[in-house]
């Protein structure tokens, strides 16, 4: 078995070639960060909790998967525009039985950042946790909520 790592011929496709070049440039502007850690924040990597946003007439609503996580290693700020939600999914101790082959799972700090529509009111929020789920509710500014107009029969 050889020592020397194995050498790949560079490929002429044009597509894999503007993919390189652009995974590069992005790399630069960003000072040499990959496009996840800048987008997503510093946490370990392994750990990206799972987040939908939905919005109902007079809500924006967040749902952030944090199965394992105390609500307390929690931090929920608006900073700017964005919703960032900040925590840390605790590595503890395991008694080991038996012959592990494999564990997956994922520990370390997390970060998600997420733009909020400009009418979403931050003085107005409210967050709650329950069966794994942290669900942020804000309300919607009074101009961005859907009015109704009466047509009037002349």
């Amino acid at each position: 078995m050889s020592l020397l790592p194995m050498w790949k011929k560079e490929s002429r496709d044009p597509v894999t070639s503007l993919q390189r070049e652009m995974n590069r440039l992005v790399d630069d502007f960003f000072g040499g960060r990959s496009v996840m850690r800048s987008f997503f924040g510093d946490g370990e990597p392994g750990f990206m909790p799972a987040v939908d946003m939905h919005e109902t007439n007079d809500k924006v609503i967040v749902e952030a998967e944090l199965p394992g996580i105390d609500p307390k290693d929690v931090d929920i700020r608006v900073e700017g525009s964005s919703l960032v939600i900040r925590g840390e999914r605790k590595h503890e101790k395991e008694h080991k039985e038996g012959n592990y082959h494999r564990v997956e799972r994922s520990y370390g700090q997390f970060e998600r950042h997420l733009e909020l529509p400009a009418y979403a009111d931050p003085q107005k929020t409210d967050a709650t946790y329950k069966n794994g789920v942290l669900k942020i509710e804000l309300a919607k500014k009074e101009e961005a909520k859907p009015k109704s107009i009466e047509v009037k029969v002349k």
